[in-house]
């Protein structure tokens, strides 16, 4: 798989896994966790009986799960071990297969896995190793009382490991609850990308991010990224601005369907297209080998993202470059990441781009224009309906009347 040594965190973690001890490690994204804790699950599987699931990962997105599930896939392939993903968005029936079966791993979102606990199929009474994969990213998309939930469904495991980018008070909180004595691993104090990340901040006006994207795209500055924004529609905006300026591009964001977004990543790691258009749903899950660009097109929202954003490049002690838009009513949530960085990222200006141009076309219609327009769509459909409604009630009444038997000329009434 690619595996020459192993990084810092797999170091550590994969000698206390294989103790058999608890361990709560934190470590910045994209440092190898994923091996650091499927390594040690597979060692101690590979000699055990078949036929039950012993292990259970919990992870926050259907991207994040199908990639572990890939690793373990990948990792034990000749052991015979078998997994299998636990997610939304797609059929429950080859799902429910795999509890029926007892594969050897299950990897699953805390929604989803808690749909089939309400069946009476979906039981793990033979879970031996659970693991908590990015925590925090779980308490930011609130799954925190589903994770407790969860935990009255299955019995306790005899080793738990939990994984985390960052350590909130509140993930700390739950690590106490749910570890016993557990080997502590902590790579990085404070929310940091990873060393090999250059960070660039490239000013710009709002409108002309699009095109200054489509530049950099056409210069070879950038040969293929992920690129983030921060809502569906700006996805699905900036995906279509891209390919109609001849840059081959998919999306992923919670209105694609699973397989949609499965293959959107595939074709991205296949080559098939340069750019991958994500919202932070995907910001854990996509793990592409050797992605040499990140690029925030909108500022994420909070510090933590924006870290965990840029960690899709420079992924095991590998190189990236990770660029931001930021347009001037941008500037103080970039000053906020910057306090969390500790230090001032860099301000590029490319050369020959024409930022004092008129924007061809907005990418998006402001909020009050975009209300303003809804609101005249619902008032013409009022008047519609009002309309059809009294026309209706004419129909009625005209029907309802008493009709007068009319006689020809020269007949008797």
């Amino acid at each position: 798989m690619g595996f020459t040594t192993p990084t810092p965190i797999q170091s550590q973690a994969i000698p206390e896994g294989l103790r058999g001890r608890d361990l709560l490690a934190c470590a910045a994204t994209g440092s190898g966790k994923t091996a650091a804790f499927l390594l040690p699950i597979i060692h101690q599987l590979v000699e055990g009986s078949r036929g039950t699931t012993k292990a259970l990962v919990l992870a926050p997105t259907r991207e994040l799960a199908l990639q572990i599930r890939e690793d373990f896939v990948g990792l034990a392939r000749n052991t015979g071990l078998t997994a299998a993903a636990i997610h939304g968005g797609v059929a429950h029936g080859p799902q429910e297969k795999a509890f029926r079966q007892g594969v050897d791993l299950l990897v699953a979102t805390p929604g989803r896995l808690l749909d089939h606990f309400d069946r009476d199929y979906a039981r793990l009474a033979g879970l031996e190793y659970l693991v908590l994969d990015e925590a925090d990213r779980m308490l930011d998309m609130g799954f925190l009382p589903d994770i407790r939930r969860l935990l009255r469904h299955i019995p306790t495991p005899k080793q738990t490991l939990f994984f985390s980018a960052t350590m909130p008070p509140a993930i700390e909180k739950l690590s106490r609850e749910i570890l016993r004595n557990p080997a502590k691993i902590t790579l990085q104090t404070r929310s940091a990308p990873a060393q090999g990340i250059a960070q660039w901040v490239y000013p710009v006006p709002a409108g002309l991010r699009g095109a200054l994207l489509i530049e950099l795209l056409q210069r070879g500055d950038i040969e293929d990224a992920l690129v983030f924004t921060r809502t569906k529609h700006r996805a699905d905006r900036v995906y279509k601005l891209l390919n109609k300026k001849g840059i081959a591009a998919e999306r992923i964001h919670g209105n694609r369907s699973q397989p949609q977004r499965t293959k959107a990543l595939a074709d991205f790691k296949a080559g098939k297209c340069r750019v991958l258009v994500a919202t932070d749903i995907a910001a854990r899950g996509i793990d592409v080998e050797s992605l040499g660009h990140v690029v925030n097109f909108d500022i994420p929202a909070a510090p933590d993202d924006y870290i965990h954003r840029v960690g899709r490049t420079a992924r095991a002690e590998a190189t990236g470059d990770a660029i931001t838009l930021i347009a001037p009513e941008d500037e103080a949530d970039l000053a906020r990441i910057e306090r969390t960085l500790g230090a001032k990222l860099p301000r590029v200006r490319l050369d020959g781009f024409a930022y004092d141009a008129v924007p061809a076309e907005r990418l998006e219609v402001p909020r009050g224009e975009r209300i303003a327009a809804i609101r005249a769509q619902k008032a013409v459909a009022r008047g519609r309906a009002a309309a059809k409604a009294e026309k209706k009630a004419k129909d009625e009444a005209a029907s309802s009347r008493p009709r007068r038997r009319r006689f020809g000329r020269g007949r008797r009434s």
